[in-house]
Parts: structure tokens; C-alpha cells; sequence
């Protein structure tokens, strides 16, 4: 008996959590025919498992929201349930919250539906499921269940022997030795029992969990190596293959690397940042060469030890950050060209940052302090020298401008823009467009349009701590960027 106790708690201690790079909510403000949305996704921590839908409307005149959840592309896009209606906030009659169950690892959309005054419309928005850990179970709930288990198996043994010595007795007649000794037979034999039973069950357990942890989304770690001075060559990572999950019937989309589609016209996004002071950042678009190989070349950097961030996005929709770190010597590189950019020294500030010609760049913040798991409406305002609204911006890659959210240790990186979180490729992809399609023609309020001298992020920090956000906007046909630090209490 005393061996059972260490099995059971072999089975049921829980298993460690990894880190994820990527925020893991969604946020998005888009247009649901005449209605404004900002919705937030807070995505399961496991699948099969229940994303939590959190829907602000802008308008008064919402009367009812729908909503459903679909696959992206192949035959789950088509065949839809029955959709769930999102509940109204009580204290906020413009908000409201739904729930909804994501059975399967792959690339999802939440189809939301508005229904009101002026009609109704739908609003599509990416959700990324995937699991990246094996949940375990809470100690005291395992020691519990342990206690109960072993009580189990003694009452099962103590059955088993009583039948056989003193089932058939009167009332007050003892058990003669025979009848002892053939009950204390029973109950070793059934002792013996279910100890095979328990072995081969954590046997079966062990395999289900080692089938689950295949099943999980492992990070991929792009292969980076600089060559000829300032060409930098990336290889793409590929830890998530349709070989490793061909009997997986849970992840039909299995991860390929052949099936990559372009996000704001650019197979690629770059991200250089170099560690600890996050005071050289680059915002690159490598050209891929052979197969899953990227070549960029560099620009003047100086040296240090640096974080990379690749962004990709798959013909699904499903979208990637492969990481890596490499340490790198003071680069002569090239200019800058294209939609290339970054700077080699500048520190963060908390409310305006320096530009070029004497313009700046303003946080607007609230009097309110940041909340982490908490939609946000990040505004920058552009100023020139005279404290007046810039009047020369111009579209960035497509729209007013980029974010890049990230937590100073480097474990947390979000690349956003003014419609959200998401990939806009995944967007179009949800919306049944090709994956690089026109952006002026995006379901988004703030897709195309750049501001009068305002751009605007809708972001949550995923946890507290110390963040940077590099906002990138173009103006006078150059890209500048605003360095700002975060504090998450």
C-alpha cells in the first residue's frame, strides 16, 4: 500500500509553464457594418478550451451582438454552429462579454455580429489558438485526491477479502483459520490487481501526456549568421512540422514554411533590439533567397548583444515570431532604403520624445495608471517645433503607423497597429480577401487614414512590469520613431 502513494503523486503533480514571446490576447477596433467595436479576445491557455470575448461598442444604438466562432480557412470556415449571443453589461450598457469553446489547435476567426437601429454587420478578427504548455494540477488538489485514491484501494482490497472470509456467515460467527487465511489470499490477490491497473494506467497516462506535449506549439528559433561584414542571413525554424503532427487530428493545420503570404507587402518583419539598454532598434524587411532562407542586409549598428524578432505570417492566417539572439560587432552597413528603419541611440522617455527637426512626439496619457489584461487606447500626438499639429504625415507600410510593444527583459513582443494586434494579412484572410490586399480597403476605423497629427494603438499589457514602445509613423517621406517606457504596476 505505502507504494501506491508516490505513483499516485507521479500522476497528478503538475507540469512546469514555458514563456511565450508573443502577447497572448487579442485586440482589435474595426467596424461591424455601421457599428465600432473594439473587441478583446482573451485566448485559451489550452485547447480544447474557452476564449473569453470582451466587446465595446462606440455607438448607443447597439441593441443585441452575436458571437461565433469559425475557422479560417477550409472546410470549418464554411460550416458554421449556431451562434452564442455576448451578454450586456449591467453597470455598462455598451459592453458586453461572451464565451466561447475552441476545440481545435489551429488559425481561428471570431465572427462577430451587430444587430441594431441601422441594421446589423459583421466584424471578423483572428484568433491564433494554440497550446504551448501541458496545464498541471494544483498540489493540494493532488494530495487530496491522493488520500481519497488510497482510500479507494483499501476499501476495494477490504471488499474483496470480507467476501471471501465472512460473506456468507451468520451474524456473530466468527471465521474459522481456514476462512482467514482464504480471505487474506483474496486480498492479496487483489492488491496485486490493482497495482497492475494503476501501473498500466500511468503508463497509459504518461503516453497520453507525452502525445499532448508533441501536440503542443513549440517557439521557433529563427537560425541567424552574419556574413560579409553587414549581409545577415536568417533561416527559418520550423519546430511545429506536419511530420511531428501527422496523426494529430486536433491540429489539421499542421505549421508549414512554404505557405507564407506577404503583411504589409513584406514576407518578413525584422526586428532588431539590442539588450540590455534597448537603445538601438531596428524595423527591417529581409528578402527571402532559397526555400525558408532570408538574406538583409544591414545598416550601421553598433555593437551589442541583440534580440531578433521575425515576423511571418502563414496562408492561413496563423501568425509567427521567430526569435533568436546574436551578439554583433559595430556594423559600417548600408543606408537605409524602402520601408527600412530604426536608429542606432535613443532613450526612452515617459511623455515626449525627441524627433528629428526639432518635432516631437507626446504620449496622451490619462490621469489613470496602466492595468495589465486591460484594453488600452494608446495615443501619440506629433508636434513641430512650434508646438503645432504636424500636417505632412504620410501612410506607413499602409496605415498612420506601427507599434512595437516589449517587456525589458524580451520576453514579451508585440508588434500592433492602429486596427489592433493582429496580423492585417490574417485580417484580410478572415474577410475572405487575398492576403495582400489593398489596406485603404480594411474593415478598420483607422486602416488607411492617417490622423491629423495622431496616431493610435489598442493594446492590454499582458502582465505587469517594465515595458518600451517604439512608435514608428512616417512624416516628410521619412520614418520617425518615439521611444517611451511603461511601468505595469
Amino acid at each position: 500500500m505505502r507504494k501506491l502513494l508516490p505513483l499516485l503523486f507521479i500522476l497528478l503533480l503538475p507540469l512546469s509553464t514555458p514563456a511565450h514571446v508573443n502577447s497572448p490576447d487579442v485586440y482589435f477596433d474595426g467596424l461591424a457594418g455601421p457599428y465600432h467595436l473594439l473587441v478583446t479576445v482573451k485566448a485559451p491557455a489550452v485547447v480544447p478550451g474557452i476564449a473569453q470575448i470582451e466587446i465595446r461598442s462606440a455607438d448607443k444604438d447597439v441593441d443585441r451582438i452575436e458571437v461565433l466562432p469559425l475557422k479560417m480557412v477550409g472546410a470549418g470556415a464554411k460550416m458554421a454552429p449556431s451562434a452564442d449571443v455576448a451578454q450586456r453589461s449591467i453597470s455598462d450598457p455598451q459592453s458586453y462579454h461572451g464565451q466561447l469553446w475552441i476545440m481545435a489547435r489551429g488559425s481561428w476567426k471570431v465572427q462577430i455580429t451587430a444587430r441594431g437601429a441601422r441594421g446589423s454587420g459583421e466584424l471578423d478578427v483572428p484568433l491564433p489558438a494554440i497550446s504551448t504548455n501541458t496545464p498541471g494540477m494544483q498540489k493540494s488538489l493532488g494530495v487530496l485526491l491522493s488520500l481519497m485514491g488510497l482510500a479507494l484501494v483499501a476499501g476495494i482490497v477490504g471488499i474483496v477479502g470480507a467476501a471471501g472470509r465472512e460473506a456468507d456467515l451468520t451474524p456473530g460467527q466468527q471465521p474459522e483459520p481456514a476462512r482467514k487465511k482464504r480471505g487474506h489470499l483474496r486480498e492479496a490477490i487483489a492488491a496485486v490487481i490493482v497495482i497492475v491497473i494503476l501501473i498500466s494506467g500511468d503508463r497509459w497516462w504518461k503516453a497520453e501526456a507525452a502525445t499532448i506535449s508533441r501536440l503542443n506549439y513549440h517557439m521557433p528559433h529563427v537560425q541567424t549568421q552574419l556574413l560579409s561584414g553587414n549581409v545577415l542571413h536568417l533561416q527559418l525554424d520550423n519546430p511545429n512540422s506536419q511530420e511531428r503532427n501527422r496523426f494529430n487530428f486536433l491540429m489539421p493545420d499542421a505549421i508549414v514554411m512554404d505557405d507564407l503570404v506577404p503583411d504589409h507587402n513584406h514576407i518578413m518583419h525584422l526586428f532588431l533590439v539590442r539588450m540590455p539598454d534597448m537603445k538601438s532598434f531596428w524595423h527591417l524587411h529581409p528578402q527571402p533567397t532559397a526555400g525558408t532562407q532570408f538574406t538583409q542586409t544591414l545598416p550601421p549598428l553598433p555593437a551589442g548583444h541583440y534580440r531578433v524578432y521575425a515576423d511571418i505570417v502563414h496562408a492561413n492566417g496563423f501568425p509567427e515570431t521567430q526569435i533568436s539572439e546574436m551578439d554583433l560587432p559595430a556594423i559600417s552597413g548600408a543606408a537605409l532604403n524602402g520601408d527600412d528603419s530604426g536608429f542606432a541611440d535613443s532613450a526612452a522617455t515617459d511623455k515626449t520624445a525627441q524627433l528629428a527637426d526639432g518635432y516631437r512626439m507626446v504620449w496622451e496619457q490619462d490621469s489613470s495608471p496602466l492595468k495589465a489584461q486591460k484594453a488600452i487606447w494608446f495615443r501619440f500626438r506629433l508636434e513641430d517645433k512650434d508646438g503645432k499639429p504636424v500636417q505632412d504625415m504620410e501612410n506607413y507600410m499602409g496605415m498612420a503607423g506601427h507599434a512595437v510593444f516589449m517587456s525589458n527583459d524580451g520576453n514579451i513582443f508585440a508588434h500592433v497597429h492602429p486596427a489592433g494586434s493582429v496580423s492585417m494579412a490574417a485580417v484580410n484572410i478572415a474577410e475572405g480577401m487575398p492576403a495582400a490586399h489593398d489596406m485603404s480597403k480594411m474593415n478598420s476605423t483607422m486602416d488607411a487614414k492617417p490622423l491629423a497629427g495622431e496616431v493610435s494603438f489598442p493594446y492590454g499589457f499582458p502582465k505587469p512590469g517594465d515595458y518600451h514602445i517604439f512608435v514608428q509613423v512616417k512624416r516628410a517621406g521619412r520614418v520617425e520613431t518615439g521611444v517611451f517606457s511603461a511601468h505595469v504596476p
